[in-house]
């Protein structure tokens, strides 16, 4: 989804009027900054999805488990809490001749259009100018909470195929609320972008 739908006059106008300050720090980040705009956001793939310790990336179906692979994750289920874990790929698109660039993001992460966890990539990184960028993001929650009163062959059932056919994760979305620091200053954007696994082709 492109970002520049969602961002407010009142920011961008913070940070342009950033741009004629003196100092080459402060007028990278604010460049750095207004390129952002235009950049897009897609979801790229999910890796290393983890349940209760059993690597479910190529998994397709209960039958693909092994004796041991099951029983572990049996063993799970009866325990305090069920973990899954993964990791989403973001992936970053500038179009400018400049580059963009973010100093943090709040982001929720929903699958099958249910809520599972939020979190914060408390990091800075960059889009190259007339590329893309991959921003990995660690996500993991304990699924008995989230599906609570699920047996375990159905939780098991949800998890699989979690990376999608092809490597597409279709069942992910994830809302982020991008921040900019320029001059110490940090910019968040006033809501959150949902970001599906296609850019939006501004």
């Amino acid at each position: 989804m492109s970002v520049l739908r969602y961002l407010s006059a009142s920011l961008l106008l913070s940070v342009l009027v950033l741009l004629p300050f003196q100092g080459c720090d402060v007028a990278r980040q604010a460049t750095q900054a207004s390129n952002l705009v235009n950049c897009d956001f897609r979801i790229r793939s999910v890796e290393n999805v983890n349940l209760a310790g059993v690597n479910l990336q190529s998994i397709r179906s209960v039958t693909d488990l092994s004796m041991t692979d099951m029983a572990r994750i049996m063993a799970g289920f009866t325990a305090p809490t069920f973990p899954l874990s993964m990791q989403v790929n973001l992936e970053g698109k500038n179009p400018n001749t400049g580059t963009a660039g973010l100093n943090r993001i709040d982001w929720i992460l929903f699958i099958d259009d249910i809520q599972m966890t939020s979190g914060i990539l408390n990091r800075a990184f960059t889009i190259p100018p007339k590329g893309t960028a991959i921003v990995p993001v660690e996500v993991a929650f304990d699924l008995k909470q989230v599906l609570s009163g699920k047996s375990a062959t159905a939780m098991l059932n949800f998890c699989l195929n979690l990376a999608g056919v092809g490597g597409t994760p279709t069942r992910f979305k994830i809302k982020l609320k991008p921040t900019i620091v320029v001059a110490g200053s940090a910019l968040r954007y006033p809501g959150f972008i949902t970001i599906n696994t296609s850019y939006s082709g501004k």
